[in-house]
């Protein structure tokens, strides 16, 4: 049983055809990937599939492919950024799943609304929040971030105020699985793999091509020794 669902997309660049004549174009293919995780922590490629960038249509018609192949138990947890394509497919697809934004991005996007001299600072305030070792110091380092920044910077403030919900989901799995469902980073490092191919061949050839690579890449991720959430705890993780 898939017990969490970590989800991501990514634009790759495609050279095609227009359709009004001889000459080439760039267009835009969006991967869109999601790897599950079982009750023991075991980490399994489950879908991998083409679709117009990260809309609510190409994520849903995934997550319903994926209960027409068996997942008929909703996962208890899924993890992604920002996008609302897939936040708004998965609440109608399975409304009972949690939801968990991932802090990499977050932090990204709460920063960005600061001035460049503030943002060590603030950094590391975030930081205490979601590497808090319980729930109530978490909230307690919540509140210091805000009472802290809201007068001088309440756009960065609202920014992480709006999610804190979907921020702090985590703290209601077992700790060891922690440090793998607060973020995304279990699926980046393959798309960091498809970014850095993508850029060295200027492309990555046809439609076909491009998915098959994305698969390759993603299976071996899933078979590597530290598949086992559990037993890589201490394995560390990409933070910002």
């Amino acid at each position: 049983m898939v017990t969490s669902v970590v989800v991501n997309g990514h634009l790759v660049a495609e050279r095609a055809a227009w359709l009004d004549g001889p000459g080439r174009g760039l267009t835009k293919q969006c991967v869109l990937v999601v790897i599950g995780a079982t009750a023991s922590g075991t980490k399994e490629l489950v879908a991998i599939q083409d679709g117009y960038r990260e809309s609510d249509a190409s994520w849903r018609e995934l997550l319903v492919d994926l209960k027409h192949r068996g997942l008929e138990e909703p996962p208890q947890l899924a993890v992604a950024d920002g996008a609302l394509g897939f936040w708004k497919a998965i609440s109608t697809v399975f409304p009972t799943t949690r939801h968990q934004r991932c802090w990499v991005h977050k932090t990204v996007n709460v920063l960005n609304k600061m001035p460049k001299s503030v943002q060590p600072r603030a950094k590391s305030a975030l930081h205490q929040i979601w590497q808090a070792e319980t729930r109530e110091d978490a909230y307690r380092a919540f509140d210091a971030f805000v009472d802290k920044y809201e007068g001088k910077h309440p756009r960065a403030v609202n920014c992480l105020v709006q999610d804190q919900d979907e921020m702090l989901a985590f703290y209601d799995f077992p700790a060891q699985h922690w440090i793998h469902i607060r973020t995304t980073n279990p699926i980046e490092s393959t798309f960091a793999t498809v970014k850095h191919r993508q850029k060295r061949t200027k492309g990555c050839g046809s439609r076909q091509a491009c998915l098959s690579m994305v698969f390759r890449l993603a299976v071996s991720a899933s078979k590597v020794p530290s598949t086992s959430w559990e037993s890589s705890a201490s394995t560390p993780f990409k933070t910002f």
